[in-house]
């Protein structure tokens, strides 16, 4: 992987917020997702599965689906993904079998986070493409939008 400044992973993490945003407006989890491929945004996805009755519909699951149209390939090569909550399972596995080079993260999950909170998936051999990760990337405005989302839904 081409190394990358943290200047260029704020910009990019700051566009996955604004997807995070949306899912928020529809009263669903927010978190959001871009791909880049060739420092240009290819992807964009957000939580959506309570709207799209589809328990699939997570925004790195929108994200990959959407810049596999645009991009005419369901494998995305040298693409980076950045969202603003470390994945789940479910979406991990979408991103390995997507070939995708990187993932940056926002804030960990340590409910079902696997890119380093609940385990590392990066590191299981059965796994043939391992893509490599970085956290914490806007971690306190990714945290904020999640916590404030969960506060109001208590209230």
């Amino acid at each position: 992987m081409k190394s990358i400044d943290h200047n260029s992973m704020e910009r990019w993490m700051s566009y996955a917020i604004l997807e995070a945003k949306k899912s928020q407006k529809i009263d669903e989890v927010p978190v959001g997702a871009i791909i880049v491929l060739n420092n240009e945004i290819v992807g964009r996805g957000f939580n959506q599965p309570i709207r799209k009755k589809d328990p699939t519909s997570h925004a790195e699951i929108e994200a990959i689906r959407n810049a596999s149209k645009n991009i005419g390939n369901y494998r995305l090569v040298d693409a980076e993904m950045y969202v603003t909550l470390e994945p789940c399972t479910m979406c991990y596995g979408a991103i390995v079998h997507s070939r995708m080079s990187s993932i940056f993260y926002g804030a960990s999950d340590p409910k079902t986070g696997v890119c380093r909170s609940c385990d590392d998936l990066s590191q299981k051999s059965y796994f043939n493409h391992q893509p490599k990760i970085i956290g914490g990337i806007l971690e306190g405005d990714s945290s904020r939008i999640l916590k404030e989302f969960f506060s109001n839904k208590r209230n």
